[in-house]
């Protein structure tokens, strides 16, 4: 050690007296221990930033893990996506006759894990990745239905590589830039709502209404208007306890409330045999359980099948539905990935305090390039594209701050490629409480916006509705900037308008007209 005062041992020596006692005691060993742990750390924390931007260590391997288990869903819910809906060949994901989830579910988490830890280590974010839901189901039920998995995980490459492109050549970058402040502010607000949302109807507290009820009301509260079944009881707990221990400033509130609530659901489906929603015979059950059956499993470790990885055909697309639709395709992909992950990561950082004055993330361009990346790779295993997560936001409310919390989510994916069966405990009802409450902290960011000014508010406005009505989070922000374009020139001022928002805006309405274009066009 050099200068200061040297610390003073447990026996209340100073580590020089170390010499007077042979190597090897309990004591030197201790020592040792000691500072090659603090040395470690020392590494982690400039590594990382971790105190710079006023996180710990601690903080950063909680975030990390509350934002895995809210997200952890996507390895059961993924394969029951893919897993079930046949190809142009009338074959399941894997070339089987009937479906086959296992291996889905590996290439799931491993992706997942790989493509995260690459997020913290690279771009040094709190930004964790796994297969985008609703792409997912756009390759299964429209580009896939025309042709086989392979061609159509091929598309997915191909527009993660088109991605890349415009990253490297700042296009996207350029794009973001573009974006005025407060319309950035808005997709935040906006992606809270969308999450709250997400939270409230996975745990049956809402609930689309059927249309046999003959009601011109869409959605509403619980079942028949009433919350009914144990699950929804269980979420209603985990989402007090979030709340109280949020409020009286708890550490670890997000993840505590999981681990306790979880806990219950066990001891309620071993008391009451609930069961999923969805029985085995496809029979429906409104009261069971969304997605995991909260028991605890047979077995705790199983062996992963990786023999997804690398089934793709990259151009066989072009061969089986022709050079227009399959360019249609990749631009539908590429337009929701695109701005999917730019809302999201404004989102992550305005929640985290980590935006500068322009609402631009640190290391933009790097958080870019490895999503873009990660859309070519969920291509490559099969498992559709990968993109960023907003149930990052709930290890954000957890105190994650940098890359280390991402590399300890990425970690835990890698581990559920074994210990599936442990992760299948956690019921949504338990994970989705943490949804609910970094909603609230993202909707915060609403005062910032300037509601008298017409010119942003009401492409804000249409940005933060959207979102949540249309459970798209690209709808939003296209809304946004159409409006915002469009109000400027009404008002005669086109010049303030940024020449790549005249040309977003542009591809936005080329997006929301999609399928008159493909009849145009004969696709």
């Amino acid at each position: 050690m050099s200068g200061g005062v040297a610390p003073v041992g447990p026996s209340g020596a100073s580590p020089a007296s170390r010499h007077d006692t042979p190597q090897g005691t309990p004591v030197d060993k201790i020592t040792q221990t000691t500072e090659r742990s603090s040395a470690r750390a020392t590494h982690l924390d400039r590594f990382f930033k971790v105190t710079e931007r006023g996180s710990t260590v601690g903080q950063e391997v909680r975030g990390g893990v509350v934002t895995f288990f809210t997200m952890a869903y996507i390895i059961v819910l993924n394969p029951l996506i893919l897993g079930f809906a046949q190809d142009g060949d009338q074959q399941f994901l894997g070339g089987g006759s009937a479906p086959d989830l296992a291996p889905i579910a590996a290439a799931t988490s491993l992706a997942a894990g790989l493509l995260t830890i690459l997020m913290g280590v690279v771009a040094n974010y709190p930004l964790a990745l796994a297969t985008g839901l609703g792409l997912n189901a756009f390759v299964a039920f429209s580009i896939a239905s025309g042709m086989s998995w392979a061609d159509a995980m091929g598309l997915v490459v191909l527009e993660g590589l088109v991605i890349l492109v415009l990253v490297l050549t700042n296009f996207r970058t350029a794009v973001f830039h573009a974006v005025p402040a407060q319309l950035k502010v808005a997709i935040s607000v906006g992606i809270g709502l969308f999450i709250a949302l997400i939270g409230l109807v996975d745990a049956g507290w809402v609930r689309r209404n059927p249309d046999s009820m003959g009601t011109t009301v869409p959605v509403g509260f619980g079942l028949d208007g009433t919350l009914q079944g144990w699950p929804v009881l269980v979420f209603a707990i985990g989402l007090v306890l979030v709340v109280t221990l949020y409020v009286r400033q708890v550490k670890g509130a997000i993840l505590i409330s999981i681990m306790a609530t979880t806990v219950i659901a066990v001891i309620v489906e071993s008391i009451a045999h609930i069961g999923p929603t969805v029985r085995e015979d496809g029979s429906v059950n409104p009261t069971g359980w969304n997605l995991n059956v909260p028991a605890w499993p047979d077995q705790i470790v199983d062996l992963p099948d990786f023999s997804l990885l690398g089934e793709f055909s990259l151009f066989g697309s072009f061969e089986r539905v022709g050079v227009v639709t399959a360019l249609l395709f990749i631009f539908t992909l590429l337009l929701a990935d695109f701005f999917d992950t730019m809302g999201t990561m404004t989102a992550i950082g305005a929640e985290a305090g980590l935006l500068d004055e322009e609402g631009t993330p640190p290391n933009s361009k790097r958080i870019l390039i490895v999503d873009s990346v990660a859309a070519a790779a969920g291509g490559a295993a099969s498992v559709s594209s990968n993109t960023s997560y907003i149930e990052s936001a709930s290890g954000v409310g957890e105190g994650a701050r940098t890359g280390l919390a991402s590399v300890v989510t990425g970690l835990l994916f890698l581990l559920s490629t074994v210990f599936a069966p442990l992760v299948e405990i956690i019921p949504n009802e338990a994970a989705v409480p943490a949804l609910v409450l970094v909603g609230f902290l993202m909707m915060q960011q609403v005062r910032h916006i300037d509601w008298d000014d017409v010119e942003i508010a009401i492409p804000a406005f249409l940005t933060i509705a959207l979102m949540p009505f249309t459970y798209s989070i690209s709808v939003g922000i296209g809304a946004g900037f159409v409006a915002y374009v469009l109000i400027k020139v009404v008002r005669g001022k086109i010049a303030e308008v940024h020449g790549l928002m005249w040309v977003v805006a542009g591809l936005f309405v080329l997006y929301f007209a999609i399928d008159p274009v493909k009849q145009l066009l004969g696709a």
